[in-house]
């Protein structure tokens, strides 16, 4: 009895204290009218989670990279490396370079550091990409949210830049050889491409001004813009309202889900630290970018079998594949197998992603308000171009390791080439015909299970001596998910038909 005297007196008093500290930070922050955005609806399903665990991973890119930046050096200064390495003891490098290694061996926890930064990194770009795959293929790019996915397909865009400069500051062998690449792009620039490049590394390759200014880049300008754009990108997400996933109680016109606070509050913290978590593990388990073995850069040397980070690989590919066209015109030299796949491709990429939700809208005269989630099923045409998109991607990513697929296998790689050439060409199209031809027929069972039934897999013999199988009526609970995708329970049967996710309620 005590005991719950004691304990009933302890709760009065937390909650009069917490009631001064409300009444306190309410006197001085907008803290009451702030209620209702506590209580804001958060659908819950894992397919929203990979927005989620873009968003810790900068996070987390953000604490490491703040903390390396205590030890790292931009400087392209020439050293003798005397560190704890003594594989390299006596080599010239870079300052750059011997800072990365004094991080690596002498820093305590600084490895760790170093490859927690860059699986983050990997882990970001991944869950952005996917995360723009999902709002694709669901339709969550259209009215009213064509700004949030321009703003989406933007933040991929300044991460592939950030990562890239990142990526090029170690100044080892490996990142050097693609700045080597980098610079080639650079040239292949008519006309102005040889000023381009004498301004990017003030000077001939590799010039001294290169790794500063990709570290001025690296650690503010892109991560400003990248915080600026995500803090725009929540701010719409809380306006607009999620999309979510058509079914009972779930309209184009409400969203339904867990409360900010304190469900999702505790849940997507809980995601967050698993996250960090994960990122932790395989930076202790899985190595990634040793730069020591791969040694300083030097002009006039190649690492084998030399691979960039997965999420350039694709251009790469393209590099690797476009045969080694040039033409003369006006006194200049067009290098084709350069511009075309790295120039060309990517921003034929990026200008159709940005245009993308005005052309759908603009061919399929859609102009309403869509809050429910698409099946990627529901519009064949999207998925089958979604699909052929990604089948293009794959044969250009896979045609970035066409030398070490040609040696792990014993084929030519000549042979190889013209084998990712082909596919790059026909691959896309046999992807968008089948994945077509699959949504429809997927949409077809759909429509037979609504109208006739879900089979029960018994087979009667009927009177005349033939065979009909019997079906059952599928519950409720699908059924009216298949209602609310805007199929038909049967010509006759209009009346019963709930409003689809683009017809107004009535």
């Amino acid at each position: 009895m005590l005991w719950r005297r004691r304990r009933a007196r302890a709760g009065a008093r937390a909650r009069r204290a917490a009631e001064r500290t409300t009444d306190y930070v309410d006197a001085r922050l907008p803290l009451s009218e702030g209620g209702g955005l506590l209580r804001k609806a958060f659908p819950h399903h894992w397919s929203f989670f990979l927005g989620e665990i873009a968003l810790y991973s900068f996070v987390v890119l953000l604490l490491t990279g703040v903390w390396l930046t205590l030890f790292f050096q931009p400087s392209m200064t020439e050293v003798v490396y005397h560190g704890s390495y003594t594989p390299l003891d006596g080599t010239r490098m870079s300052a750059a370079y011997e800072s990365t290694l004094d991080i690596s061996f002498d820093v305590r926890g600084g490895l760790l550091m170093r490859q927690l930064h860059h699986w983050a990194a990997l882990v970001f770009l991944a869950a952005i990409g996917l995360h723009l795959l999902r709002i694709f293929f669901t339709g969550a790019f259209r009215r009213p949210r064509e700004v949030n996915w321009l703003i989406g397909v933007t933040l991929f865009l300044l991460a592939l830049a950030e990562g890239f400069a990142g990526y090029s500051l170690p100044d080892d062998l490996l990142s050097g050889t693609g700045l080597r690449i980098a610079q080639g792009i650079m040239l292949s620039l008519p006309v102005v491409g040889t000023y381009v490049s004498f301004f990017a590394f003030g000077g001939e390759f590799p010039g001294e001004d290169l790794v500063p200014r990709l570290y001025g880049l690296h650690i503010l300008l892109l991560p400003g813009l990248l915080l600026a754009l995500v803090a725009v990108h929540l701010i719409l997400v809380f306006y607009l309202k999620h999309t979510h996933w058509a079914g009972r109680g779930r309209t184009n016109r409400n969203a339904v889900g867990k409360p900010m606070f304190p469900q999702f509050a505790a849940s997507s913290g809980g995601l967050f630290f698993m996250v960090f978590g994960v990122l932790t593990l395989l930076s202790g388990v899985a190595q990634i970018n040793p730069i020591w073995s791969y040694g300083p850069y030097r002009t006039d040397v190649v690492s084998t079998g030399s691979q960039p980070d997965w999420y350039v690989g694709f251009l790469e590919g393209s590099l690797r594949l476009v045969p080694p066209w040039e033409s003369t015109v006006a006194g200049h030299t067009v290098m084709w197998n350069v511009l075309l796949p790295a120039v060309v491709l990517p921003g034929l990429l990026f200008a159709v992603l940005y245009a993308y939700p005005f052309a759908e809208r603009r061919v399929t005269g859609d102009r309403g308000e869509h809050h429910l989630c698409d099946r990627p099923r529901d519009n064949p045409v999207r998925t089958g171009l979604g699909v052929a998109a990604i089948s293009c991607y794959g044969v250009l990513l896979a045609a970035g390791g066409n030398d070490i697929i040609a040696e792990s296998f014993e084929v030519s790689v000549n042979a190889l080439t013209w084998l990712f050439r082909i596919a790059f060409v026909v691959l896309p199209v046999l992807a968008f015909m089948v994945t077509r031809r699959v949504c429809v027929a997927l949409r077809e069972a759909d429509q037979e299970r609504l109208t006739e039934g879900e089979e029960s897999g018994e087979v009667r013999q009927t009177v005349a001596g033939g065979y009909e199988e019997s079906r059952e009526p599928i519950d409720e609970g699908r059924r009216y998910l298949l209602l609310g995708y805007g199929y038909r329970f049967g010509e006759e049967s209009e009346v019963e038909r709930e409003p689809s996710a683009s017809e107004p309620e009535r």
